[in-house]
């Protein structure tokens, strides 16, 4: 059976893991490599970008390795325009940068407010604005931005930028399949659960007594009775962004084990 995306291009930000192990973003970038794409990997840390593109490169695959900051519109052009210079066309956006700032309003500092409106908001705007014309002259693609169950309910932390800046990730990915949905362009986004990646461990670890507790709790909020790994929200980002979902658009998907039809009240 041939690979699902061959002859496609995809550009993936947040295409390093923030640690050992495997990542949303880094996951994805493999993923699309693996169903025949090439992939340009794109994150703040080149080395990251680097070891993503080399897994590529060492499973026969194309990719280049690219440094951005997505709050930096310059930066972002600049790697579109690399990643279709290189390999002549532009498929596939994959939006997967993201912070999460602990506090409610009164504990956050405005800084922190604002950053992440940068990361998680506005790097959906900066990386659509620069790869969307580049789609256009291919005759479309597919766009799919990494939100968070967050974006629909309370998950049990004391996170209200990451709240509402990924509330504001979903009806930014409904907006783009509505405007672009007569030029050929799909939008859709992803809504990862509790999920375990390198990042919560930076991110999320301090809200717990002790690692192990921490992937105690959060095994045991999920209906299915574990968190899920980066290769789940992988998978579906594939599916969406192939001509299977081709009559997919504004859809915000939860890849969560359930845990968005749980009545049960978290935290």
């Amino acid at each position: 059976m041939p690979a699902r995306l061959n002859g496609k291009t995809a550009i993936v930000f947040g295409a390093g893991s923030s640690g050992p192990g495997w990542g949303n973003g880094k996951a994805a970038a493999v993923a699309y490599a693996r169903e025949g794409a090439a992939v340009a990997c794109i994150d703040l840390n080149r080395n990251a970008a680097d070891e993503t593109a080399q897994i590529i490169l060492g499973e026969g695959g194309q990719a280049l390795a690219l440094a951005a900051d997505v709050t930096d519109l310059a930066s972002v052009e600049a790697c579109v325009a690399a990643t279709a210079q290189q390999f002549g066309r532009l498929d596939i956006l994959h939006n997967n940068v993201g912070v999460t700032h602990m506090g409610g309003p009164v504990e956050l500092s405005e800084a922190q407010f604002e950053a992440s409106l940068q990361l998680n908001l506005g790097s959906v705007y900066r990386c659509a604005k620069a790869a969307i014309p580049e789609m256009l002259k291919g005759g479309g693609g597919a766009i799919v931005n990494i939100s968070s169950l967050a974006a629909i309910r309370w998950t049990g932390y004391p996170y209200f930028a990451y709240y509402a800046t990924k509330a504001a990730v979903n009806q930014a990915t409904v907006a783009l399949a509505m405007q672009y949905a007569r030029q050929n362009i799909r939008a859709n986004c992803i809504m990862p659960g509790l999920i375990d990646t390198p990042l919560i461990y930076k991110q999320i670890s301090a809200q717990y007594g002790s690692v192990a507790e921490m992937v105690a709790a959060r095994d045991a909020q999920v209906p299915m009775g574990k968190m899920g790994t980066a290769w789940d929200i992988a998978n579906a980002a594939v599916f969406l962004a192939s001509d299977e979902a081709r009559f997919i658009t504004g859809v915000c998907l939860p890849v969560d084990g359930g845990q968005s039809c749980a009545t049960t009240p978290l935290g």
